[in-house]
């Protein structure tokens, strides 16, 4: 709780494994994150971007009275706030530093690298701070500015361990007294110090400004505007005992954020209070008979402590309403145009009609379906008709209740809300094997539920594929460069993305992992990747010198990391069996390579990026999806199959008399190695001799040749 500011609350909260710092001006109605100061106590910019950085507060108060602790505020000194906290995502001990707010929690500034005590003189006329007690120290600073400026001043020659401060009580008494001990032996020390010297003169009128609360810029601040006097900043001059620090307070208009859910009632995500669960409005007390009254609840109540007036009052107050005798029968509900289709943010006016039953008895909930509801306790509230307006576009099922103690009746009908198509992205892999099912997926923004049309051109077809969902399945049936465009219609808005995928019989990957540096720089956004992809591709080729096609892909997210996919030349003339020899001799070189971290590129001046491998994978990664894959499975399971065929094969070898072609496989294998390599045209023979083969590589070389020399 902030002292002198009437309902505004700092917090910390969990959220998702994180602790972040919340303020609130209306005792906890609505939270907001922090603003973190725009430099540092250097004058640096800091780039701090709410919500994803923010301030966090450390708001231990200290078990020891004289110790301001990590959090310190005074009624006499409305507005500012003096906090030990760390800038960044969350809550953290380390890096900590001294903040100051002078203006509620709006605006924050840095006053110190360290932890400092901190209190109030003068009814916060001025600041005293002293380091932690864990040092030992001579000096304590002063600020007459909140915190702007500080001036040093040496108040014991021998560095004291303050274990606490004590300022007299009186107006016209301005001593503090410090006390502590030299060592953790020595007996208890106190120092008195009377700062009334460094005050000249009294406070008159025209050393005090005025200060309007606020939060944010919006001047009501439960249900009043508050205006303070508080003395100009650098003026050496004692407040006094007559100082009054609230100028003025004047009412507000009520509003909708001056009340809060009443009981049984929970804020949704619209902001809207709507009953919970457990909780039914419609049932009224069996108390109520035929002629009496009861109040019933809007599903809000002002603020405790709040003091606006008039404006929105009346409708969020309970009502006093008759007992209801009838049972509601005939209900129907309808657009006032008539149509079943609207147009996204716009009102659309919704009429409810009941045949039978006491419209002034009966209580009315209409449900938009889009997880929005209103209650209203009689008809008479609602006879020119119910607005609402969408914020998404869909169909929505809207459905109106009449219900009271005797009975209810219910009807629906379904509104189709459409909006123009604003943006359109299509996710798909960046390779595909041949004949084999693909998954090609249109991101449309803003988001649309069940009223778009999808038409996908794939490859070299004339006719589109059209559905109604954003997702499809399809497999490609010829090698090559494969484009797919994806149409998105709403309304009288169409829009497209595409995409070139390249489909291949069979490919070799690996997965990239960077230097940490490059995190730094990652604002995981499409383009940065796609630049990021062209530069890794230029460093292999550069660094490798190797043949054949390369395509890099840079997943979303952080950590950074990338696949590589080495694909096979297009015309390949030795057949398959050759080719995938090669992408094998190739891989072999970048995963050497790449372990010697022999690969790098330079992002800008001064900051070089290396590139690392982090596994062998088997099948293609889409960029859209996480980079689980079932390639690691499937790598696992070919060494598990491998493993135990040669254990059969080692178990069984006396019985087997061809065993002996390993010895020739062994004779052959360098020599077909290099021959194989040599076969291509763009690649040097001294290539592959540059770096050490792995050993899991020549076992899996070693049992192919056993396989052909079996067949044979």
């Amino acid at each position: 709780m902030v002292a002198g500011i009437k309902g505004m609350l700092i917090a910390n909260r969990r959220l998702d494994n994180q602790v972040k710092t919340y303020i609130t001006y209306n005792k906890g109605r609505d939270w907001r994150l922090l603003q973190a100061p725009a430099t540092d106590l250097a004058g640096n910019d800091i780039h701090c971007i709410l919500p994803f950085c923010s301030l966090h507060l450390q708001l231990q108060t200290s078990e020891n009275p004289y110790l301001s602790g990590s959090i310190s505020t005074k009624a006499s000194a409305p507005g500012i706030i003096v906090a030990t906290g760390n800038i960044g995502s969350e809550l953290s001990y380390n890096n900590v530093g001294m903040f100051i707010s002078s203006d509620a929690g709006n605006n924050w500034r840095q006053i110190f690298e360290e932890e400092h005590n901190v209190w109030f003189l003068d009814k916060g006329g001025a600041l005293v701070a002293v380091k932690q007690p864990t040092v030992p120290t001579r000096h304590l600073q002063i600020s007459f500015d909140e915190g702007r400026q500080w001036t040093r001043h040496s108040f014991s020659l021998v560095p004291l361990f303050v274990d606490g401060m004590l300022v007299e009580a009186g107006t016209e008494n301005q001593i503090m007294t410090f006390f502590g001990h030299f060592s953790h032996r020595s007996e208890w020390q106190l120092i008195k110090i009377d700062y009334k010297s460094i005050f000249n003169r009294k406070c008159t009128e025209g050393d005090y400004q005025t200060w309007h609360l606020h939060n944010k810029g919006e001047p009501c601040v439960m249900g009043q505007k508050q205006i303070y006097m508080k003395r100009r900043p650098g003026n050496y001059c004692m407040l006094g005992k007559d100082y009054a620090k609230v100028l003025s307070a004047e009412s507000c208009i009520c509003r909708a954020h001056d009340f809060e859910c009443d009981y049984g009632y929970e804020r949704r995500r619209e902001g809207n209070c709507l009953p919970a669960f457990w909780f039914n409005p419609a049932v009224v007390s069996r108390s109520c008979s035929q002629g009496k009254n009861y109040l019933n609840s809007t599903g809000y109540r002002k603020v405790v402590s709040n003091n606006c007036i008039k404006g929105v009052k009346d409708m969020y107050t309970p009502r006093k309403q008759m007992c209801p005798n009838r049972a509601p029968k005939g209900l129907s509900l309808s657009t006032r145009e008539g149509k079943l289709t609207a147009d996204l943010h716009t009102n659309v006016t919704f009429l409810v009609h009941l045949d039978e039953g006491d419209s002034l008895r009966t209580n009315i909930q209409l449900d938009f379906g889009d997880g929005t509801a209103v209650s209203y306790s009689n008809l008479s509230w609602i006879e020119e008709g119910i607005r609402h307006v969408y914020k998404t576009a869909g169909i929505f099922r809207v459905s109106a209740l009449a219900e009271n103690t005797l009975g209810f009746d219910t009807t629906t009908l379904y509104l189709h809300v459409t909006c123009p198509v604003e943006h359109v992205q299509l996710l798909a892999p960046f390779v595909a094997i041949k004949n084999k099912e693909v998954n090609l997926t249109a991101v449309v923004w803003p988001i649309h539920s069940r009223t778009l049309n999808y038409f996908w051109w794939l490859g070299n077809s004339t006719e589109p594929v059209i559905s109604l969902d954003g997702s499809i399945s399809y497999t490609f049936t010829s090698e090559g460069m494969n484009t797919v465009t994806v149409q998105v219609s709403s309304a009288n808005a169409i829009l497209q993305d595409t995409k070139t995928i390249a489909v291949q019989e069979f490919f070799k990957s690996l997965l990239l992992s960077f230097s940490p540096n490059l995190d730094e720089y990652n604002p995981d956004v499409p383009e940065w990747r796609q630049d990021v992809g062209r530069v890794i591709k230029k460093a292999l080729l550069q660094a490798l010198g190797l043949p054949g096609c390369l395509l890099v892909a840079v997943f979303p997210g952080v950590p950074t990391a990338a696949e590589l996919f080495l694909l096979p030349h297009k015309n390949q003339s030795e057949g398959r069996k050759k080719s995938e020899e090669e992408l094998e001799q190739i891989s072999e070189i970048l995963a050497s390579a790449l372990n010697q971290n022999l690969v790098e590129f330079e992002l800008k001046p001064g900051a070089r990026v290396i590139v690392y491998i982090t596994q062998l994978t088997l099948a293609p990664l889409v960029d859209s999806i996480p980079r689980h894959s079932s390639s690691a499975m499937l790598m696992l399971l070919s060494v598990v199959f491998l493993g135990l065929a040669v254990f059969l094969i080692y178990k069984f070898k006396r019985k087997i008399p061809w065993m002996n072609i390993y010895a020739e496989v062994n004779q052959e294998k360098e020599q077909e190695m290099i021959g194989s390599v040599s076969q291509s045209d763009s690649t040097p023979k001294t290539t592959f001799s540059e770096f050490s083969t792995p050993k899991e590589v020549k076992e899996k070389e070693m049992d192919a040749r056993v396989k052909r020399k079996i067949h044979t």
